[in-house]
C-alpha cells in the first residue's frame, strides 16, 4: 500500500482511495516472487546484477517518513541468496527511494558482500565532501537522480548539477525519468560533467518497436555523448504483454547490438511497487540471451561494462 494524505482524525487514504485508521499499522507490501524459477540461461563467470535494491530490515534501518511505499524487509541475505540462485557473482545495489537519503541499508549490504557489491546512493542536496568520501569508502560509486513524480516530491536540476560537479573521482550519475520528459531533460543532461547511466532506457513504450518514436529519441540521446550508458532492464515494467516479453526483446535487442559497450543489466529485485505482479526473476534472466544473442555481447553486458563502471578503481 502507498500511504497517501492523512487528516487530523487519524486516518489516511492510499492511491486507490481506500481509507485506513491510524490505530492499525499501514500494511507493508511484498513486491518480489517468493520462489523464482531457476533460469535456463547460465550467466558468464563474474556476471553482475547491476541494478537491485535492499529494503531494511526496518528494525535496523527505518524507512523514510517521506516514503511513497512501505515494503516488507528484503535485506542482503535475501539479495545474495537470489544472486547465487540466478548464477550471478556480483551486485550493484541502488538506493531505494523508500530509504530517502539515508544510505545506511545500502552501505550495510555492500559491507556484508565481501567485496562483491558496489552501490549507488541518493544524497542530500547539502552533502559535504567528507560525507561523499565516506560513501566512496563504503563502496558507493554514483548518485541517483530521480525525476519520477510519483516517487519524489522535488527534483531541482540546479542543485543536482552542483552535486554532480563535486563527486569523487570515478563516480557517475544514474538518472531515472520517463520517456515523456526526455526532450525537456536534454539541456540538463548536456551539462552533467560526469558519465551518465540512464535507468531502464528512460522507460520507452516498447510496443512501438525498435524504430518507434520513444526508442529513436533515446538513441539520439545516446548519440549526443559517448559517456551515456543505459540499463536494458525491466521487461516486467515495460512490456505490458508480459512473459515471454516479445515486445521488449524486439525493441531492445538492436540497442544492445548497436551500443554494446554502454549497456548494463539488472534484476531490479525486489521490484519496488510491483506488488500487483510479482516478477519471476528466473524468467527475467532468460530474457538476456534474447537481447544479447552472442557470448561476446553477453560478456560485455554482464561483466565487462559493469566492472568498468563499478570496480575499475580497485
Amino acid at each position: 500500500m502507498t500511504v497517501g494524505n492523512s487528516d487530523n482524525l487519524g486516518t489516511w487514504t492510499d492511491h486507490l482511495g481506500n481509507i485506513y485508521c491510524s490505530s492499525d499499522e499501514p500494511e507493508r507490501i511484498v513486491s518480489w516472487h517468493s520462489h523464482p524459477s531457476k533460469p535456463k540461461f547460465t550467466p558468464p563467470p563474474g556476471a553482475v546484477d547491476a541494478h537491485c535494491h535492499v529494503f531494511g530490515p526496518q528494525a535496523q534501518f527505518p524507512f523514510s517518513p517521506k516514503a511513497k511505499y512501505l515494503p516488507e524487509d528484503a535485506g542482503p541475505d535475501k539479495l545474495f541468496a537470489l544472486r547465487d540462485h540466478l548464477g550471478f557473482s556480483r551486485n550493484v545495489i541502488v538506493q531505494a527511494s523508500c530509504h530517502g537519503t539515508d544510505n545506511s541499508a545500502t552501505l550495510d549490504a555492500i559491507a556484508k558482500s565481501g567485496g562483491m557489491a558496489r552501490g549507488v546512493a541518493v544524497v542530500d542536496l547539502a552533502i559535504s565532501e567528507a560525507e561523499l568520501e565516506a560513501l566512496h569508502e563504503g563502496g558507493i560509486r554514483g548518485v541517483r537522480l530521480n525525476f519520477l513524480k510519483r516517487l519524489v516530491d522535488n527534483a531541482p536540476k540546479d542543485k543536482f548539477l552542483e552535486i554532480a560537479g563535486r563527486l569523487p573521482e570515478g563516480w557517475h550519475v544514474v538518472i531515472y525519468f520517463e520517456a515523456d520528459i526526455l526532450q525537456e531533460m536534454k539541456e540538463f543532461l548536456e551539462k552533467i560533467p560526469v558519465p551518465i547511466v540512464i535507468d531502464h532506457m528512460g522507460r520507452p513504450d516498447v510496443s512501438q518497436g525498435a524504430d518507434g518514436p520513444d526508442m529513436r529519441a533515446f538513441r539520439e540521446l545516446l548519440d549526443s555523448r559517448d559517456d551515456i550508458w543505459t540499463k536494458v532492464t525491466c521487461p516486467d515494467r515495460l512490456d505490458a504483454a508480459g512473459p515471454p516479453f516479445t515486445n521488449f526483446v524486439a525493441a531492445v535487442r538492436p540497442l544492445v547490438e548497436d551500443y554494446p559497450d554502454r549497456v548494463l543489466w539488472g534484476t531490479d529485485w525486489p521490484h519496488p511497487n510491483m506488488q500487483a505482479i510479482l516478477p519471476d526473476d528466473g524468467q527475467l534472466v532468460d530474457v538476456i540471451p534474447q537481447i544479447a544473442v552472442t557470448k561476446q555481447l553477453q560478456r560485455q553486458l554482464l561483466v565487462e561494462n559493469p566492472m568498468a563502471l563499478y570496480w575499475a578503481m580497485d
